[in-house]
């Protein structure tokens, strides 16, 4: 019934395909199916909408699992949450969204969960750095935002960041700035090294960086009319050691960095609701991946830390042990039918080896009788 709640965007004409599966290894062939992209080199995009609620002095918790068993190399693993309004069957990269979170991975520098909350219809990503999972197996994420605007991000039921939205997202203006009335003292000294005076430039240093190689000699058809007068050519000058600079000392008048008065900005309004959406109806995936084979599972959102916590213990949890074990298996079985095939590779060509020799010997034999008769 999957094919019910969930509705394919319809944006492009040619947007991967997802398929129910459970993939190559898993805890349960029933329980792990999921959500699977199939098709390379793709964009997906896919939602299902439920009844609309709003999170307002209430817990918000976003859930599922994602599982890379293809180890990608470039896509996103991360879902979206929308708003009753939006248009399902048009559904892209430019929709607007209230809330993105879970993992991107591109090469070797992109290894990150994404949290990305909407705020005046702007998005807002987090400032810290959160590492996601890239080892191929099921991986729990979970984002936790509660009414007191803290916030946790979660991965495999383990806290691996948390904070306050306003702190760690540019929601607002800062609460304090530099005071622009005052300026740092002219007698302020914030160097902290200096030339040192004692320091004087070595009479020998002056060298032309490059000098006339006078071991050159005129090419005997050097043709002055057509070249024009030739001189001795310019070569790298060994002595020369660059621009003289003294050398550097610790500043005895140094005082730090000049603290800058505060003052209070007369911008900043605090926002008690930064936390809060209206209408949350609809959650939905919209990636783009190079190689396919992500499975998404365990779709869960709620308002109860403690249930999410249990319901990932029992849907992750309860087959993240066996799927690792059937991995482990199949890689084993795959190692030792390469094994088998590459000893009878070279057992092939052993036998082959042998019987050529044989051949030869029976030639050389019957050459021999030939020579032998001839005579």
């Amino acid at each position: 019934g999957w094919q019910k709640r969930w509705l394919n965007s319809e944006y492009k004409a040619d947007l991967g395909k997802f398929k129910l599966a459970a993939g190559k290894f898993y805890g349960d062939p029933v329980r792990d199916k999921g959500l699977q992209t199939s098709e390379n080199s793709k964009f997906y995009a896919i939602s299902s909408r439920f009844k609309p609620f709003s999170n307002k002095g209430k817990t918000l918790v976003i859930q599922y699992t994602v599982k890379h068993e293809q180890k990608i190399d470039c896509g996103g693993g991360y879902v979206k949450i929308f708003s009753s309004n939006l248009d399902q069957k048009n559904l892209s990269g430019d929709s607007h969204y209230y809330i993105m979170f879970g993992p991107d991975i591109c090469g070797s520098e992109t290894k990150k969960v994404h949290v990305i909350l909407n705020y005046k219809n702007k998005p807002h990503p987090i400032k810290k750095l959160i590492r996601c999972k890239v080892d191929g197996y099921t991986h729990l994420y979970t984002l936790i935002i509660r009414p007191d605007q803290s916030y946790e991000v979660k991965i495999d039921n383990k806290m691996v960041a948390s904070g306050n939205l306003e702190d760690d997202l540019d929601f607002l203006p800062p609460r304090k700035i530099n005071d622009p009335t005052v300026r740092k003292p002219t007698d302020w000294d914030d160097q902290i090294q200096i030339d040192d005076p004692n320091d004087m430039k070595p009479e020998d240093w002056d060298e032309p960086e490059y000098i006339m190689d006078t071991s050159a000699e005129k090419p005997e058809d050097w043709d002055n009319a057509a070249n024009g007068e030739w001189h001795y050519p310019m070569v790298k000058n060994p002595l020369y050691r660059g621009e003289w600079k003294p050398r550097q000392i610790d500043n005895p008048n140094y005082r730090g960095v000049w603290p800058h008065p505060q003052i209070d900005n007369p911008n900043y309004s605090p926002d008690l609701n930064i936390y809060s959406y209206e209408n949350i109806s609809i959650i939905g995936l919209d990636i783009w991946q190079v190689r396919a084979g992500t499975i998404f599972d365990n779709f869960l959102i709620t308002d109860d830390e403690v249930y999410a916590e249990d319901f990932g213990d029992e849907t992750w949890g309860e087959m993240k042990g066996p799927e690792k074990e059937m991995n482990i298996k199949q890689t084993e079985e795959e190692q030792e039918r390469e094994r088998v095939t590459e000893e009878k590779y070279f057992e092939q060509r052993f036998k082959k080896k042998l019987e050529s020799k044989k051949e030869s010997g029976k030639d050389r034999a019957a050459r021999n009788t030939i020579e032998k008769e001839e005579l």
